[in-house]
């Protein structure tokens, strides 16, 4: 490790420089504060209308949520960081498609060692297992109960669009979010306004129209949430509209015109395999349990399981082939059965 700076404003560089050679494409730094009145009344009015869904895990811990200094004893600031997924080879049209972040390693993982790799350069331990550390932090990438989003707005790395993506300007929102929050005062940047305009081509391009006008986003209704999170049967409606992505959905990410300014992705860890480029809709239908444990060892498609990917994957099946198959088992008959 090197010296440690003992202005503020060189240990800010000195960290943001020290992100970008570890491969993240920006890095801003926040002061860590409770949110802003109004977005945490949103936030608490989305969860009371029952947006989240069967997504229990993020009703909990609202106080931390709103209020990151309750993470940790002493935290001042909230160094964020965005990681590039824009995918360089994507299946082919013809073929069934996973969402674009899932056709590498999980992310969790990766951002998780990235930020631990950016801590240990400034001398910065995990306050977990370390209470006693001269320098405490603590590392989230989508692990806790943190709005990444609002605190990446404040950290100057873009702003949230209509799709509820954080868009960085020039460089679109195929972004991993993570934050390395830590117990010193570092100079903090400004948000940027947001710059979505009138533009509605993510809301026109929701198949299942959970992008609604005021800012609300209602998960039941969302394709990634309906692929991913939900365990129960999918609905037709679900169904008629999957298309032919098996795991995920994109199609509000493709429609944003941000997104045409999105540069390939040169992680190593974020490529996919061969063998899963190269994935049938044959393959895919007789894909055994043992053959998805290979395909996706260390992926974050393992979230959906075996049993969910395979519903997935015969409801497409069942759709595309013009309702030929025979429905799958206990599929529902409207949405509002699969909630």
């Amino acid at each position: 490790m090197n010296s440690r700076p003992l202005n503020k404003q060189d240990l800010t560089n000195e960290i943001k420089a020290e992100a970008l050679r570890l491969g993240f494409f920006a890095c801003g730094i926040a002061e860590a504060a409770p949110v802003e009145k109004a977005t945490a009344d949103h936030v608490k009015q989305w969860l009371k209308k029952g947006n989240h869904a069967n997504m229990d895990y993020m009703a909990n811990h609202t106080d931390k949520r709103l209020d990151p200094r309750l993470l940790m004893t002493g935290v001042r600031s909230i160094i964020c960081v965005a990681l590039n997924y824009a995918p360089h080879t994507t299946f082919p049209d013809s073929e069934y498609q996973l969402a674009a972040y899932a056709i590498g390693l999980d992310y969790h993982d990766i951002m998780k060692e990235k930020l631990r790799q950016l801590a240990a350069k400034f001398g910065y331990e995990d306050a977990l297992f370390s209470q006693n550390a001269k320098r405490k932090c603590r590392i989230f990438a989508d692990t806790g109960p943190v709005l990444e989003r609002y605190w990446a707005e404040k950290a100057g790395l873009g702003w949230t669009g209509k799709n509820h993506q954080l868009i960085i300007p020039h460089a679109g929102s195929m972004f991993f979010l993570g934050e390395l929050i830590v117990d010193e005062e570092l100079v903090y940047d400004s948000p940027m306004e947001n710059r979505c305009g009138n533009c509605r081509r993510c809301i026109e391009a929701c198949p299942t129209k959970a992008i609604t006008e005021g800012h609300e986003m209602n998960a039941a209704r969302c394709l990634s949430y309906q692929t991913i999170e939900n365990k129960s049967a999918l609905s037709k409606d679900i169904i008629v509209e999957m298309g032919n992505t098996i795991y995920g959905c994109d199609r509000c990410l493709k429609a944003c015109p941000w997104n045409r300014f999105a540069t390939p992705n040169d992680i190593p860890e974020l490529q996919p395999k061969a063998e899963l480029l190269e994935m049938t809709k044959q393959q895919w239908e007789n894909l055994t349990e043992e053959e998805y444990r290979k395909l996706f060892k260390g992926s974050a498609v393992k979230r959906a399981k075996y049993a969910g990917l395979m519903r997935n994957i015969q409801a497409v099946a069942w759709h595309s082939q013009e309702k030929q198959l025979p429905l799958p088992l206990k599929m529902k008959n409207n949405e509002q059965e699969s909630k």
